[in-house]
C-alpha cells in the first residue's frame, strides 16, 4: 500500500487549485445605525422619523417583488423548514443552462429570522414633547419572509441572491468559482468532465489552471450588478443623492485543492494511510467516519452491533477536520475518487484581514486560503521525504550552536521532549499557528498540567534554534518548518510504534505465567488476535 505521499505523486491524473463557493454579504452602511435611520427616513420627507414611513417602503418593495413575480412567470417556492433549497433550485438553474434561456428562474420564499429596525415613542428622552414625539429606533429580533432569486448566469452558472423587506434590507449573495471555471471552459471549447462541484478532467490542464487563477473580486461584482439589475431595491433615487448605497463584504470564502485519482482505490487508500499514520502524532480536532446509517447510543432503540473499531468500508466517507475559530479545514472525498482539501474563512479577522469585497482583500483571503490548504497536506505528509540521516539525528538530540546561541538537546525518551514533539505536530497549528498559549494547552494534555509560559517560552526557543519551527515576522507566532514536521513524525511514530510495544513485550516475559485458559476461551482469543493483526496489516483500522 503507497503512503500518502507517494499516492499524490504517483496516482494523480488531474489537480486544480480553485476558489470554491463564495458568500456575499450586502449592506446599506448608512442603515446599520440608529442615526442612519433617521436621516434615512427625514431625507424621505417625513417631519419625524415616524415607522409608517419605513413601513411604506416595506409595502412598496413587496409590491414591487410580487410584480416581478408576475411579470417574468418564473415559478415560485415556499420553502419548508428544513428543506434543502440549492436541491429544489438546482434543476431549474440546470434546465435552464440546459436550453440557453439564462436568468431569472426560480423565486423562494422562506420565514427566517433577522434582526430588524423598530420604532417607538420615547417618552422619557428630554426632547420629547407631546406636540413634537421623540421616536427612537431599536434593532429587534424578527421572522419576516426573506425572497430569493435564482439565477442561471452565463458567466457563473448557478448563483443566488437573498433579500429582505424589513429594514436594513440584509441581502446575502452566493457563487461558486468551480461553476465560473465550468463556464469559461465551455466558452473557450476546451472539453472537460465535470465533478460534483468540481472539475473531474479537463482536455487543457494548464488552461484549466489559469482560469481558475484568473477569478478575481471584479468578476463577482459583475455578477452582482447583473442580479441587481433584475431584483427590486429598497433604495430610491433621493436615498442614493443622500449617499445611501449598497456595500459588499466577503462573509464566506472557500480555497479547494482537488486531487483526482487515477482509479477510486487509490482515493480510499490515500486517507486509510493519513488516517493511520497520524493516530499516534498530534491529531486532527475532529476525524469523522460518516457511515450512510444514523448511529444510536442511547435510549430504549440502539443501534445493534459493535462500534469499539470503526473501519473505511464501501459505505463509509471519511473525513479530517480542523476548526479555528470562525474558519475550518477539511479534507475529503469526492464522488469516491477524488480528494478535496479546503479552507473555509467564515471571517476574515481570523487570518487578521479585512472583508471588503475588493481586489485587494480577495487575493489576500486566497493566498491564506492556500497557504492553509498547503500546510494541511504537509501535515498529513505530503512531499516529506524519507527517514532522517544520523547527523540530522545528532544535532537534534545533542546540544548545538547557532548562530552563536545554545541550543539544549532533545534528548529522545524524556518525557517533556516526547510530548513537546508531539504538540508541535498536533493539527490544531496547521491554520492559526503555534503560541506560547497553544503550545501550553498541547503540553498540557501530553505532559503535565501545570506546564507554564516560561517553559513554553523556553522551549519555544530551542525548537526555533534546532530549525523545527520559525518565528512569523512581527509576531509572537511560529509555524512548523518541514523539517520540524519530518522529525517530530518520526521520533513520535518511533516511540509509539517501536519502542513502547517493545519494552511492553519484555515486560510480559518477567510477569508470571497465568493459568492456560479454557481451550473455547483460548481460540477465540486466538481468532481476534488474528483478525486485529490482519486489519492492521492492511492498514484499514481506524
Amino acid at each position: 500500500m503507497g503512503t500518502v505521499a507517494t499516492l499524490l505523486d504517483e496516482h494523480v491524473s488531474f489537480r486544480c487549485a480553485s476558489v470554491d463557493r463564495i458568500g456575499i454579504r450586502g449592506y446599506i452602511g448608512g442603515l446599520q445605525y440608529e442615526g442612519g435611520v433617521v436621516k434615512f427616513l427625514l431625507n424621505r420627507g417625513g417631519f419625524i422619523p415616524s415607522p409608517a414611513l419605513l413601513n411604506r417602503n416595506r409595502e412598496r418593495l413587496v409590491a414591487e417583488l410580487e410584480a416581478l413575480v408576475e411579470n417574468t412567470r418564473v415559478p415560485v417556492v415556499r420553502f419548508k423548514s428544513g428543506e434543502s433549497k440549492e436541491d429544489i433550485a438546482r434543476p431549474h438553474q440546470d434546465e435552464a443552462a440546459a436550453t440557453g434561456r439564462p436568468g431569472l428562474v426560480l423565486v423562494g420564499k422562506a420565514q427566517e429570522r433577522t434582526s430588524a429596525w423598530r420604532g417607538y415613542v420615547d417618552d422619557t428622552h428630554v426632547q420629547h414633547r407631546s406636540s413634537h414625539p421623540h421616536i427612537a429606533w431599536r434593532r429587534q429580533s424578527s421572522v419576516p419572509d426573506h425572497w430569493y432569486f435564482y439565477f442561471a448566469d452565463p458567466e457563473w452558472g448557478p448563483a443566488f441572491v437573498k433579500i429582505c423587506s424589513y429594514a436594513p434590507y440584509p441581502l446575502w449573495c452566493c457563487a461558486n468559482g468551480h461553476e465560473w471555471a465550468k463556464c469559461q471552459l465551455a466558452k473557450a471549447g476546451i472539453g472537460f468532465e465535470a465533478l460534483d462541484n468540481g472539475l473531474r478532467s479537463v482536455e487543457d490542464p494548464a488552461v484549466a489552471h489559469r482560469i481558475c487563477a484568473r477569478l478575481g473580486a471584479g468578476h463577482l461584482r459583475a455578477l452582482l450588478a447583473r442580479m441587481m439589475a433584475v431584483v427590486p431595491d429598497p433604495l430610491c433615487t433621493h436615498d442614493r443623492a443622500a449617499g445611501f448605497e449598497w456595500s459588499y463584504s466577503i462573509a464566506q470564502f472557500e480555497v479547494s485543492d482537488t486531487a483526482v485519482f487515477d482509479q477510486p482505490r487509490r482515493a480510499r487508500a490515500w486517507f486509510e494511510a493519513a488516517i493511520g499514520d497520524h493516530l499516534d502524532l498530534g491529531r486532527p480536532e475532529r476525524v469523522s467516519l460518516l457511515v450512510d446509517r444514523s448511529v444510536r447510543n442511547r435510549g430504549r432503540f440502539k443501534t445493534p452491533g459493535r462500534f469499539a473499531t470503526e473501519v473505511i468500508t464501501r459505505d463509509t466517507a471519511p473525513q479530517l477536520q480542523i476548526h479555528y475559530k470562525s474558519s475550518k479545514a477539511k479534507a475529503y472525498l469526492k464522488e469516491g475518487r477524488a480528494l478535496r482539501v479546503e479552507t473555509t474563512v467564515n471571517n476574515a479577522s481570523d487570518f487578521a484581514l479585512h472583508k471588503t469585497l475588493s481586489a485587494e482583500n480577495w487575493n489576500a483571503l486566497r493566498r491564506a486560503g492556500t497557504a492553509t490548504n498547503a500546510r494541511f497536506l504537509a501535515t498529513l505528509g505530503e512531499g516529506r521525504p524519507g527517514l532522517p540521516d544520523p547527523a540530522t539525528l545528532e544535532s537534534i538530540v545533542l546540544p548545538s550552536v547557532h548562530d552563536g546561541q545554545r541550543a539544549p538537546g532533545l534528548r529522545f525518551g524524556d518525557p517533556r521532549t516526547m510530548a513537546l514533539l508531539g504538540s508541535i505536530a498536533a493539527f490544531a497549528h496547521v491554520i492559526g499557528g503555534l503560541t506560547n498559549k497553544s503550545l501550553r494547552a498541547q503540553m498540557a494534555a501530553h505532559w503535565r498540567s501545570d506546564y507554564s509560559s516560561a517553559q513554553a517560552s523556553y522551549d519555544l526557543r530551542r525548537l526555533r534554534l534546532k530549525g523545527l519551527v520559525e518565528r512569523v515576522q512581527a509576531t509572537n507566532t511560529y509555524r512548523v518548518t518541514p523539517h520540524g514536521l519530518r522529525v517530530s513524525a518520526f521520533f513520535t511514530q518511533l516511540a509509539t510504534r517501536v519502542v513502547i510495544p517493545a519494552l511492553t513485550d519484555l515486560a510480559a516475559l518477567t510477569r508470571p505465567s497465568a493459568p492456560a485458559p479454557r481451550p473455547l476461551t483460548a481460540a477465540w482469543r486466538n481468532y481476534e488476535r488474528e483478525l486485529d493483526n490482519a486489519v492492521r496489516t492492511a492498514r484499514l483500522a481506524a
